[in-house]
C-alpha cells in the first residue's frame, strides 16, 4: 500500500470516528426536551415575565407603594401610565404585579431549594445505608407526613408575624417529605448497581459514593418534581397572603393582590384580572416545563 493510500485510509476512518461520536443521555434530554414547543414556549415566557418583573419597577415611572389621590381605583389607563389601573389606595397595579410576580417566583424558588437539599439527602442517606437506619428515617418521614403542615405554617405565621424568611424556610421545611421519598426510591434501584459496587470495591467512602455516584443519578425524576414543586410552594403562599398570613404592606405577593381584588372585583374587576391571570400563567409554564422535562428524561421514549 503506497503513503498516499495510507494517509487516504486514515483521513476517511477520522472521519467516521467523528460522524460516529454518541450523545451523552442529558444531550440526547435536551434535545428532546427543545423540541416540545409547549415546554420551550413555556420557558420563553418564563423568562420574559421574570426580565419584567426585575427591570419594569425601574424603568416604570411609578412607584410601588407611592398612592395617587386623583386615581382612586382607577381603571387602566395608558396615557397616565396606569397599565393596570390603580387599586382601592390609589396604588399603581402594574408595578405592584410586578413586584408580586417578584416575591411569588422568589418564594417558590428559594422554599423549593430548601426543600431540594433536605429532602435529596436525607432520601439518598435512607435508601444507601437501608436497614434498620432507612427504616427509623421513613417512619419519622411518615410520622411527619400526619402533621397538619398547614396549620404549623399558619401558627408560625400568628407566633413570629409574617416574616418573609420565616415563609421560605416553613414552606422549604414542609415540601421535603415528598423529595425524600422520591429520592429514596431511586437510590433503592440503584444502589447494587455495578458501578456503585465498583466505588465500594475500592474503597470509595460512602459519603463519596452519595455525593458522587447516587445524587448524581437520581437527579432526572427529582428536576422534574421540583418544576412541579414550584407552583405548588407559590400556591401555599398565595393561599397564606389570601388569609392575611404573607408578606407585609407596603410590599406584595401576587396572592395579596388577587385577595384585595376579589374583594373589589363588582366594582373594579381590574384588580383581581391582571394578578390572576400572572398567576395562572406562571402555573400554567412550570406544570408545561414539568412534562416536557418529564417526556425529555423518560428512558422508556429514548
Amino acid at each position: 500500500m503506497s503513503l498516499d493510500q495510507l494517509s487516504k485510509e486514515t483521513a476517511v476512518q477520522q472521519r467516521e470516528g467523528e460522524e460516529i461520536q454518541g450523545r451523552s443521555l442529558w444531550d440526547d434530554a435536551r434535545r428532546r426536551l427543545l423540541t416540545n414547543k409547549a415546554a420551550v414556549a413555556s420557558m420563553v415566557i418564563l423568562t420574559v415575565m421574570v426580565v419584567v418583573a426585575v427591570v419594569g419597577p425601574w424603568l416604570h415611572p411609578h412607584l410601588f407603594d407611592e398612592v395617587y389621590w386623583d386615581y382612586i381605583q382607577a381603571p387602566p389607563d395608558w396615557e397616565a401610565g396606569f397599565y393596570f389601573g390603580t387599586d382601592t389606595n390609589g396604588r399603581d397595579l402594574f408595578v405592584r404585579t410586578l413586584y408580586g410576580i417578584r416575591i411569588s417566583m422568589m418564594v417558590g424558588l428559594i422554599a423549593t431549594a430548601v426543600s431540594l437539599v433536605i429532602g435529596v439527602t436525607y432520601g439518598a442517606i435512607a435508601g444507601y445505608i437501608g436497614g434498620r437506619t432507612d427504616h427509623i428515617m421513613m417512619r419519622i418521614v411518615d410520622i411527619l407526613y400526619s402533621m397538619p403542615f398547614m396549620f404549623f405554617v399558619i401558627l408560625l405565621m400568628v407566633i413570629f408575624g409574617r416574616n418573609i424568611f420565616l415563609i421560605f424556610a416553613a414552606l422549604g421545611a414542609v415540601e421535603w417529605l415528598t423529595m425524600a421519598r422520591i429520592v429514596r426510591g431511586q437510590t433503592l434501584s440503584i444502589k447494587n448497581r455495578e458501578f456503585v459496587e465498583a466505588a465500594r470495591a475500592t474503597g470509595v467512602s460512602s459519603f463519596s459514593i452519595i455525593r458522587r455516584h447516587i445524587i448524581p443519578n437520581v437527579m432526572g425524576p427529582v428536576i422534574v418534581y421540583v418544576t412541579l414543586t414550584i407552583p405548588g410552594v407559590i400556591l401555599v403562599e398565595s393561599f397564606l397572603s389570601f388569609l392575611g398570613l404573607g408578606v407585609q404592606e407596603p410590599m406584595t405577593s401576587l396572592g395579596v393582590l388577587i385577595s384585595e381584588g376579589a374583594q373589589q372585583m363588582e366594582s373594579a374587576p381590574w384588580t383581581l384580572l391582571f394578578p390572576a391571570t400572572a398567576l395562572a400563567l406562571i402555573l400554567f409554564c412550570f406544570n408545561f416545563i414539568g412534562d416536557g422535562l418529564r417526556d425529555a428524561l423518560d428512558p422508556h421514549d429514548r
